[in-house]
């Protein structure tokens, strides 16, 4: 019982000394940091180049929908590392790597399913 509230206290001190030396670092930085305001400094920056109508302006849908698409292809495909990293152990015991190799090609198949249809719909055209 003692060596779990030492370790609750542990994490509680840590917590504290980060929550109290990044306070520290904001109030130094607004104390004595330099306080020069310039046209230059206030401008925005976009890359080494001068910014190009507003930054207010509205982005197509097509926009979101292929991060999206990324996204949700991206978190499926992690799916495929575990698997694939125990699938030698499961061969070991009998039908239970057929099963799986076989729950593996029906995931596979919804998924290409899906890229085939936002595909087709043209929702991965950017024109």
């Amino acid at each position: 019982m003692l060596s779990t509230q030492l370790g609750y206290i542990s994490i509680l001190t840590v917590l504290v000394v980060v929550a109290v030396m990044g306070a520290a670092i904001l109030v130094l930085n607004w104390l004595i940091g330099p306080k020069r305001k310039s046209p230059v400094k206030q401008a925005a920056f976009e890359c080494g180049s001068d910014p190009i109508g507003s930054p207010r302006q509205r982005f197509s849908v097509k926009f979101y929908l292929v991060a999206i698409f990324f996204i949700v292809f991206d978190i499926e495909s992690v799916f495929l590392y575990p698997w694939a990293g125990m699938f030698r152990d499961l061969l070991v015991e009998p039908g239970v790597g057929l099963i799986t190799l076989a729950e593996m090609f029906i995931f596979v198949g919804i998924l290409g399913a899906g890229l085939a249809y936002v595909w087709r719909r043209g929702a991965l055209d950017w024109e």
